[in-house]
């Protein structure tokens, strides 16, 4: 995450709702927290009590666009992604997007919340993109302005808190190549962040194919942003053939992963007619451009 310890006098928790972002922000600061539901402040005037985060609060119900900022040295704002019962369109929230970015220009540092779907050329030069999960699960994106950046983009995996970052200069392609020993399925953050030939980097491993976002190595690597599994089987991909090996396998449970290329899963599901008593990845996706399947099995624990 970015600096999070600045000191930045008083935080202004901007559409703050409940108060899930201001229990955190409120311990040890000053905080005004905001929104236009009195209701909704209540709650948030509420939870910061019993989290021990209201010794230095200030609550006010108003538009968050007609609240000034003097004084204020940061921003977190988390805009509605939903009005009068409905999601809204899909990039679309309430402050908009652009009002969220120019609170930057009127001197505080900024934090936003935004939905994990962010495209990532919608963030302005200069602001930290941070794509968050939880295990395998993505669940936010989060911009840091300038002020707060310590890097260009980031991905998070909770509950521990591992972040991988882009260093300066580490930008390019990495190597592409058939499928080796174990194939890595880098976390959705990772992915979402563009940091797929970074994480290939830091392992030593490379990519299957130039638009695929699988890693393969020889070795067996271990790390929070990606999901190792052994190849027990590589190939291109022939359903007949993949049908007969799982068969030989005894194969009866399969999570299969398509990827880079069409067709129904359920389908070909039924089509590989699993039987027995085995569990597998099996993986649908290209190499080099050409159609391949892996047959794949998880890691032992730890």
């Amino acid at each position: 995450m970015a600096n999070s310890r600045a000191d930045a006098g008083v935080v202004a928790d901007l559409c703050c709702g409940i108060g899930g972002n201001l229990i955190a922000l409120g311990v040890e600061r000053r905080v005004l927290a905001v929104d236009r539901d009195p209701v909704t402040l209540a709650f948030a005037r509420h939870n910061a009590v019993v989290y021990g985060a209201a010794d230095g609060l200030a609550a006010v119900a108003a538009d968050v666009a007609e609240i000034p900022l003097a004084g204020v040295g940061a921003v977190f704002i988390d805009p509605a992604r939903r009005a009068g019962g409905r999601r809204l369109a899909a990039g679309r929230s309430e402050p908009p997007l652009d009002w969220c970015l120019s609170l930057a220009d009127r001197g505080p540092a900024v934090g936003i919340k935004a939905a994990p779907g962010l495209p990532r050329e919608l963030v302005p030069p200069g602001w930290e993109a941070e794509f968050v999960a939880v295990g395998r699960d993505l669940k936010e994106a989060l911009l840091w302005s300038p002020a707060l950046a310590t890097a260009d983009r980031r991905a998070t995996i909770l509950p521990a808190g591992d972040t991988l970052t882009r260093a300066p200069g580490e930008e390019g392609e990495i190597a592409v190549a058939t499928p080796g020993a174990f194939l890595m399925d880098p976390s959705p953050a990772v992915t979402r962040a563009g940091l797929v030939e970074d994480l290939g980097r830091r392992l030593g491993a490379w990519k299957i194919d130039p638009q695929i976002a699988f890693l393969s190595a020889d070795r067996e690597l271990r790390t929070p942003f990606a999901r190792t599994l052994r190849v027990v089987e590589s190939a291109p991909w022939h359903e007949k053939h993949f049908a007969r090996r799982l068969r030989e396998l005894g194969i009866g449970a399969a999570d299969i992963r398509r990827r880079g290329l069409p067709g129904d899963v359920e389908q070909i599901r039924r089509r590989l007619g699993l039987r027995g008593p085995g569990r597998a990845t099996i993986v649908i996706t290209r190499v080099s451009g050409r159609p391949w399947g892996l047959i794949c099995t998880d890691l032992p624990d730890g």
